[in-house]
C-alpha cells in the first residue's frame, strides 16, 4: 500500500505535450456515438406498435458502441505516448539495494533468558538471517550499551559480520547504560558515507523514555529512517517503545514475518530517496498502458464490431514493417533500448549489449557481460563522470590498474564529489602497489605463486643455488591447513579482546572509530 501511495504521488508524464491528441480523440468520440445513439426513424405510414414488432436491430437500446472501445484504445496509447513514469531508473554502476546499519544494544538485559537462549543470541541469529536475505548489499553493525562504537563498517562480506556478531558480549563493552542518541549519531554518520540513500535497525529489548522521544519524532526529508526490532516476547512490550510509531516497531519472531515487515519498510524508504534524487532519470512506463491498450483492440472482431478500416490500416501498418532479415513484430512496438531493457531484466546482457543504443547503458551492459575491454573503449567515448567512472571499473575487472587510476582520477576531475570514484582510486592504486612490490620481490618479475613441489631460487642465502619448497606430512595431504570459516571460528576469542581492548581506548580518548 505504501508502495502505491508513494507511486501515485510521483506519477507525471516525460511528454504533455502528446496529450493534446486527447482534444480530437474526444470530438471524434462524441461525434460518432451521437450520431450512433440517435437510432433509426420510425416508419411513416404504420401503426407503431407494428413498426417496433418489424424493426430489427433498434441501436437506440444499445449502451455500447464499438467507437466506446476504439477510443478507449486511442486514449491509452495516447497516455503511453506521453511517457507516464512514476519511479526513477537506479544507477547500475552503483548498489540498487540499500544499505543498512544494524544498531545492537549489548547489554546485561540483553542477556534474560526469556527468549531462549537469550534475547542477545536470538537477536544475533535474526541479524545474521537479514544480512544473509541481503545478499549483495551492504550492512554495517554499531554495538552501544553505556558508549556506542562502530564494530564493521557498510561491507558486502557476510563472513565479517558473523565473526564480529560472536565477539559481541556485554564484557566487551567498557561500560553499563543506554546511550542510544550515540548510537543513532554513529549510524547516521556511517550513512553519510554512501551516496546511495538507506535504513538504521535498532535491534533492543528496551530504551529510556527521555531517548523514546528524540528517536521517535518524525524524520526529516533526505534523512535515514529509524527502524526497530523489539527483541522481547510479544507480550512484553516495553511502555517507551510502545510509544513509537507503529509502522517502525516490529517484535522478533519465530519465523520470517519480522524480517519482511523490516524488508518491506527499507524498500519503502530507498524507493522514496531514489524518487528524490535529481540525478537520476525518470523510468518511462508507456508500456505498461500499450499493454493494457492490447485487450481492446479483441474488440474489433466481435460481430457487428469489425472495423471496416482496420483492414487498411493493418496494410498500411505491415507496409511500413521493417524488411531486413533481423526485423519481427517486436520492432513494430519495442525500441531498440527497450528491448534492450527487457533483456537486462532478465539478466541477458549479452544480447541487452547488442540491442541498446544509450551510450551508458550500452557500456553498462557490456561491462556486466564480461566484455571488459569493450566496456572499457566505449566509457572512453563518453565525456562524463558516469562513464570515467565506468571506464575506471573495466579497467580494474580487467586488471589495468594504471589506466583505472586515470580514469578514476578523470571522474573525480569531472565531479569533485564523487564517493564512489574516490574509494574506487585508493583501491586501484593499493592494489598496483600491491602487484608492483610483489614482482619485485620475484626473481622473474612474474606476479607468480609457488606451488608444493616448485623449483626456487634463493639468490640471497645461496647465490642462485636450487631449492625445494618442503612441506609436512600434514600440508602435503591437507589436513595441517584450515578453512576460512573454521580460521574464522579460532579466533573468536581473540576478536573479543581485540573489540573491548580498541573499545576501551576509543572511550578513554573520545575519538570515533
Amino acid at each position: 500500500m505504501d508502495a502505491f501511495l508513494d507511486s501515485l504521488a510521483a506519477f507525471h508524464v516525460l511528454r504533455p505535450y502528446g496529450l493534446i491528441a486527447l482534444v480530437p480523440i474526444a470530438v471524434l468520440w462524441w461525434a460518432i456515438r451521437r450520431r450512433n445513439g440517435r437510432g433509426r426513424e420510425a416508419p411513416t405510414g404504420i401503426a407503431p406498435h407494428l413498426a417496433r414488432a418489424l424493426t430489427v436491430g433498434d441501436t437506440a437500446k444499445r449502451q455500447v458502441f464499438a467507437i466506446d472501445g476504439v477510443a478507449a484504445c486511442l486514449v491509452l496509447l495516447t497516455i503511453a505516448a506521453s511517457g507516464p513514469t512514476w519511479s526513477r531508473v537506479p544507477n547500475p554502476l552503483l548498489a540498487q539495494t540499500a544499505p543498512l546499519v544494524v544498531v545492537l544494544k549489548v547489554s546485561r538485559s540483553m542477556e534474560a533468558p526469556d527468549l531462549p537462549p537469550s534475547r542477545l543470541d536470538r537477536a544475533k541469529f535474526k541479524i545474521l538471517d537479514l544480512v544473509e536475505r541481503r545478499a549483495g548489499a551492504r550492512t554495517a553493525l554499531i554495538a552501544y550499551s553505556g558508549t556506542a562504537h562502530r564494530v564493521a563498517p557498510l561491507t558486502e562480506d557476510p563472513n565479517i559480520l558473523g565473526s564480529m556478531l560472536e565477539a559481541i558480549t556485554p564484557k566487551v563493552m567498557p561500560r553499563e547504560g543506554d546511550a542510544a542518541i550515540d548510537a543513532l549519531a554513529l549510524a547516521r554518520d556511517e550513512l553519510a558515507k554512501s551516496e546511495t540513500p538507506g535504513a538504521i535497525l535498532f535491534v533492543l529489548d528496551d530504551l529510556n523514555g527521555a531517548d523514546a522521544a528524540a528517536l521517535g519524532a518524525p524524520v526529516e526529508e533526505g534523512a535515514a529512517p529509524v527502524l526497530f526490532l523489539v527483541a522481547a516476547p510479544q507480550d512484553t512490550l516495553p511502555a517507551a517503545l510502545a510509544q513509537l510509531p507503529d509502522s517502525s516497531v516490529f517484535v522478533l519472531t519465530a519465523d520470517d514475518t519480522d524480517l519482511n515487515a523490516i524488508d518491506r519498510a527499507a524498500a519503502s524508504a530507498y524507493r522514496a530517496a531514489l524518487l528524490g534524487d535529481e540525478r537520476l532519470d525518470w523510468d518511462d512506463r508507456g508500456w505498461v498502458f500499450g499493454w493494457l491498450a492490447m485487450p481492446l483492440v479483441l474488440l474489433w472482431f466481435r460481430r457487428g464490431w469489425t472495423m471496416r478500416w482496420a483492414v487498411v490500416l493493418g496494410a498500411l501498418i505491415a507496409s511500413g514493417a521493417p524488411t531486413s532479415s533481423r526485423a519481427d513484430v517486436i520492432d513494430w512496438f519495442f525500441t531498440p533500448d527497450q528491448q534492450g531493457m527487457m533483456a537486462w531484466n532478465y539478466k541477458e546482457f549479452a544480447q541487452a549489449a547488442s540491442l541498446f543504443t544509450d551510450p551508458m547503458w550500452r557500456g553498462i551492459t557490456l561491462f556486466k557481460s564480461g566484455q571488459y575491454a569493450d566496456a572499457a573503449d566505449h566509457y572512453a567515448r563518453l565525456d562524463t563522470p558516469e562513464g570515467a567512472f565506468g571506464q575506471g571499473m573495466a579497467h580494474i575487472r580487467n586488471r589495468e590498474y594504471r589506466p583505472a587510476i586515470a580514469a578514476f582520477e578523470k571522474a573525480l576531475t569531472l565531479q569533485p564529489e564523487f564517493s564512489e570514484a574516490e574509494w574506487n582510486l585508493a583501491v586501484a592504486r593499493a592494489i598496483l602497489v600491491y602487484v608492483e612490490e610483489t614482482r619485485e620481490q620475484s626473481d622473474t618479475g612474474e606476479d607468480t605463486g609457488i606451488g608444493a613441489d616448485d623449483v626456487v631460487f634463493d639468490n640471497e642465502a645461496q647465490k642462485g643455488a636450487d631449492t625445494q619448497k618442503e612441506y609436512s606430512d600434514e600440508e602435503q595431504d591437507g589436513t595441517g591447513f584450515q578453512t576460512a570459516e573454521q580460521w574464522m571460528r579460532s579466533v573468536d576469542t581473540d576478536m573479543g579482546d581485540f573489540l573491548r581492548t580498541r573499545f576501551l581506548q576509543e572511550t578513554a580518548t573520545g575519538g570515533q572509530p
